[in-house]
């Protein structure tokens, strides 16, 4: 009853009817997930959950691994915060592929490993991020009229790693543990750990001695 003194019934009914709904969806689209990951070679850990259904894409002779606990938001419905686009994990063919620590959290997060791409532990990717290691065409004309490729160069994201919502992070860059990029951020250059940072390109605002609440999404 004491909810009832806050709440009509009629308020309620919405959040509740769609609270059921949603449940069914996350366990078809987890089953479904786990088979295409199968099909696709993939590893997945114990007890990961998936709301709609990512795209997979495992080239030939590269690896991708998904630790323990960890959720993937596909799905416009699954994140308030407004998703525009599945997670997507692509690995090259014959690179070192794409390893994910435990307990990640991945929203609408791209992740394209022509060499190889790690997240830590607890890594936080807001909503439609994207992590590449490689620049996917060369900058010369020619050479991208010729189809040539570009070099991959590793990307590291330490644990308990927070990316904010449209962040960029591209080749070559290793960002420190717990560190917190802003929202729509692009990351071009390596970042200590334990620090906040934004801005394009991102730069260190200033260290992390509390959560940094309400700076990122």
């Amino acid at each position: 009853m004491s909810v009832l003194r806050h709440y009509r019934i009629r308020d309620l009914l919405p959040h509740g009817t769609q609270g059921v709904f949603d449940a069914f969806r996350h366990r078809r689209d987890t089953f479904c997930s786990r088979l295409l990951a199968r099909w696709w070679g993939i590893e997945i850990g114990r007890g990961c959950q998936f709301y709609g259904t990512p795209i997979f894409r495992r080239g030939p002779g590269s690896t991708v691994r998904i630790g323990d606990g960890c959720v993937f938001r596909s799905a416009e419905w699954s994140n308030t915060i407004g998703l525009n686009r599945r997670c997507v994990l692509a690995s090259a063919k014959d690179g070192r592929g794409i390893t994910i620590g435990r307990d990640c959290g991945l929203s609408g997060t791209v992740i394209s490993a022509g060499g190889s791409v790690t997240l830590g532990d607890r890594v936080f990717c807001g909503a439609n991020c994207t992590i590449t290691d490689d620049d996917r065409h060369p900058l010369d004309p020619a050479a991208r009229a010729n189809e040539e490729k570009t070099d991959a160069v590793a990307v590291v994201i330490d644990d308990d790693v927070w990316l904010g919502m449209n962040v960029v992070v591209l080749k070559g860059v290793r960002i420190g543990s717990r560190t917190v990029v802003a929202a729509n951020s692009v990351v071009t250059k390596s970042l200590p750990g334990g620090v906040l940072a934004g801005g394009i390109p991102a730069r260190v605002i200033r260290k992390l001695d509390h959560t940094g609440e309400g700076l990122c999404q």
